[in-house]
C-alpha cells in the first residue's frame, strides 16, 4: 500500500507522520483517522478550503483536481500550483508527500 507522509507543521503535526492509505481514501479522511486535525469546515463535500494541503511530492498520481475543486481552491490562503483539498483529492497507487499550510481561512480568521 502507498505512503502518506506528512511533513512536520507546529501544530497539527509536530514530528510528522507517515502511515499506509488505501488507494482511492480520501487524504482528509486518513489525516483525520491517524489524528491530524486537519480543518474540514464543510464536513469533506469540497465546499470550502481550511483542508488545504500542498502535495510536495507524488501529485502525479492523483486525479486532477475537477472543476468545483478549482473553485474552492482560488479561496484558499497561500494557494500554490501543488495545491489540493484533502477532501477531494483521493490517495493514488504511488506515496505522497503532503505539508499541511501554516494557515487556514478559519486559522488566519481567528487569529486576526
Amino acid at each position: 500500500m502507498p505512503q502518506l507522509t506528512i511533513l512536520p507543521h507546529p501544530e497539527l503535526c509536530p514530528q510528522g507522520l507517515s502511515f499506509e492509505v488505501r488507494p482511492g481514501r480520501s487524504l482528509c479522511e486518513s489525516l483525520l483517522q491517524h489524528g491530524v486535525a486537519i480543518e474540514h469546515a464543510c464536513d469533506m463535500v469540497a465546499a470550502c478550503a481550511t483542508c488545504h494541503v500542498l502535495v510536495r511530492q507524488g501529485g502525479e498520481s492523483l486525479a486532477e483536481p475537477d472543476e468545483e475543486e478549482e473553485d474552492q481552491l482560488d479561496k484558499a490562503w497561500g494557494l500554490e500550483p501543488c495545491s489540493r483539498l484533502a477532501c477531494a483529492a483521493r490517495m493514488g497507487a504511488a506515496d505522497l508527500t503532503i505539508e499541511l499550510p501554516r494557515h487556514t481561512r478559519n486559522h488566519a480568521r481567528e487569529r486576526a
